[in-house]
């Protein structure tokens, strides 16, 4: 079992940054393969960014490649999404989850624990 909480969300203006954390419970974190999830109001949960559970390996929806980036701290039991040169189309709930996964980093489906979301607002 793991718990995930996130943190680090608020208001900022177009073109500013923030870091998200997740902060995962237990010993077993570095066991699993780490993803970050969007969710604008009335639209669907999308993906935003996945890292290997060593760090490996990276992998970024396109809407954010080049300007937000994953990487984990595996001794502090976190997952950390930075974001720079935001845009008020980032605006959304931000959610960390947690999977074993091979392929399909981008599926929400394979991934099983999930946290209670971080709200990013960018206004303009």
């Amino acid at each position: 079992q793991v718990q995930l909480v996130e943190s680090g969300g608020g208001l900022v203006l177009a073109g500013g940054s923030l870091r998200l954390s997740c902060a995962a419970s237990g010993r077993t974190f570095s066991r699993y393969d780490m993803g970050w999830f969007r969710q604008a109001p009335g639209k669907e949960r999308n993906f935003v960014a996945a890292i290997s559970r060593s760090g490996g390996n990276t992998y970024y929806a396109d809407s954010v490649k080049g300007r937000f980036t994953i990487s984990r701290d595996n001794a502090k039991n976190t997952v950390y999404l930075q974001m720079n040169r935001l845009e008020p189309e980032d605006t959304a709930a931000y959610y960390c989850a947690a999977g074993l996964i091979d392929i399909g980093y981008g599926n929400l489906r394979k991934y099983n624990y999930w946290g209670q979301g971080t709200q990013v607002t960018v206004s303009s």
